[in-house]
């Protein structure tokens, strides 16, 4: 007979290959990730007003940053039977969670990006003169 484990009984350890946390935290740590969660912060939007808030993100990228954050229960998606549909994307409890890491992130970003944009250029400096 063959024995079933529950991987549910097992902790979690992000450092072993088969913990499902390595997928959590690839999809978290995702730089579209952050900038979806740290704007749904500021409450509901739609498709539209997220795709204008975040600069640069594709069609495509924001897609499925949105399905992947619906899948892992961070992010809920109301269709309102409207003509057009309207949809509007909004934080579970859970992706509020999320909230104080993320902001955290972005900010530690905007407030470092110039000592790591100073180091940048002296490393491509040094690699140009060797």
């Amino acid at each position: 007979m063959k024995t079933v484990v529950d991987s549910s009984a097992l902790p979690a350890d992000a450092y072993s290959a088969k913990c499902p946390t390595r997928q959590v935290l690839d999809h978290i740590a995702g730089k579209w990730t952050i900038l979806v969660v740290d704007a749904l912060l500021q409450g509901t939007m739609r498709y539209t007003d997220l795709s204008r808030r975040i600069e640069g993100v594709s069609q495509k990228m924001l897609t499925q940053t949105l399905r992947s954050l619906e899948a892992d229960g961070f992010v809920t998606r109301t269709v309102h039977p409207t003509i057009p549909p309207r949809v509007e994307y909004d934080l579970t409890t859970l992706g509020r969670s999320l909230a104080e890491p993320i902001t955290a992130l972005r900010q530690w970003t905007e407030t470092h990006i110039n000592e790591i944009e100073q180091a940048r250029t002296r490393i491509i400096a040094e690699a140009q003169t060797h």
